[in-house]
């Protein structure tokens, strides 16, 4: 494991393989992307739910799967918004012996990332295929189109879009759509883009709106997330 954040693609279509080892500092900050993770740390496996704001991790070692925006609910068994904003142990939602006999097979594990890849997969391979239309929201939304545009492109009313979301998603499509928007914005400020001009690019309507924007999803400065 490495003793700090890294990260990997997972077998898993759209997934990824994250491990943060003990040496990697105090608590890391989580912020809102629209996924769901499965967690395991020594002797626990949990779900995190959607984020809608910042979360602020307990120091390592942690190992995870991060999935791909609306598709761990249907592997988990478990509709998106009741876990919004929670961290939940497995053992709350599924049957405490079976999560008992995970853990200590992601316990005895020598890599447990490998370990907790190989319960994603196997979750993946015992439910039914994700629904396409999850992928073509996160898709039409991710770039930037408005919320009816991508209800219309899906061939959905707003409250059907809007019920889908929640399941799958844990908010609302307004709501997914506004995080989406700060991880594109995030992403381009990193790679050395403006913060004016990043502004235009992600969709806000000037730099003071993607600052304000930033600072209420994550508590932080847009400048302090790009430096850290």
């Amino acid at each position: 494991m490495s003793p700090v954040y890294a990260e990997r693609a997972s077998r898993l279509s759209g997934a990824v393989v994250w491990t943060r080892g003990p040496e990697g500092g105090g608590a890391g900050i989580v912020l809102p992307d629209g996924c769901m993770d499965l967690l395991w740390t020594e002797g626990r496996l949990l779900v995190a739910g959607p984020d809608t704001r910042a979360y602020r991790s307990a120091q390592g070692p942690w190992v995870g799967v991060r999935f791909f925006p609306g598709t761990a609910p249907g592997l988990l068994g478990v509709p998106a918004h009741e876990l919004r904003d929670r961290r939940v142990e497995l053992g709350d939602l599924w049957s405490g012996a079976e999560v008992r006999r995970l853990i200590e097979r992601v316990d005895a594990a020598v890599d447990p990332a490998v370990a907790i890849e190989e319960l994603a997969l196997r979750l993946a391979g015992d439910a039914p295929p994700s629904d396409p239309v999850l992928r073509a929201v996160v898709a039409s939304l991710g770039a930037g189109r408005s919320v009816s545009a991508t209800a219309e492109s899906v061939g959905l009313g707003a409250r059907q879009l809007h019920r889908l979301a929640l399941g799958a998603f844990g908010y609302g499509p307004k709501t997914l759509a506004r995080i989406l928007r700060m991880q594109r914005a995030l992403a381009l400020a990193r790679s050395g883009v403006s913060f004016a001009e990043t502004a235009v690019l992600a969709g806000f309507a000037d730099q003071a709106h993607l600052a304000r924007d930033v600072r209420a999803l994550t508590g932080q400065s847009l400048s302090g997330l790009v430096r850290s």
